[in-house]
């Protein structure tokens, strides 16, 4: 999701990834809210692309930015967010089960 946000926008990668983590939340038979979780969370990680988000491209023209300034930032971003998620999801429901 984190990769296709960057792309199109937040509510479409929202709307193509929901049904799949239902889908793999129930063949797993297990709980699906940590799936869609995450990714609501991926589908909100718009920081690699100026044109992922409509303030980035506000801020870029405004702030002189480049389209190689938000690779450099946004795509260590992305994957600081990704793996921190990816560590607490699963800590933080299997504490609440």
């Amino acid at each position: 999701m984190a990769i296709m946000t960057n792309i199109v926008s937040n509510n479409a990668a929202a709307v193509i990834g929901t049904p799949i983590a239902i889908s793999i939340a129930q063949q797993l038979q297990v709980n699906p809210e940590p799936f869609v979780i995450a990714v609501l969370f991926g589908a909100n990680m718009s920081y690699a692309t100026p044109m992922a988000y409509k303030t980035n491209l506000l801020v870029m023209h405004a702030g002189g930015y480049k389209f190689t300034d938000f690779v450099r930032v946004g795509v260590p971003l992305t994957i600081i967010v990704w793996l921190t998620l990816s560590l607490l999801l699963p800590v933080m429901y299997s504490l609440s089960w």
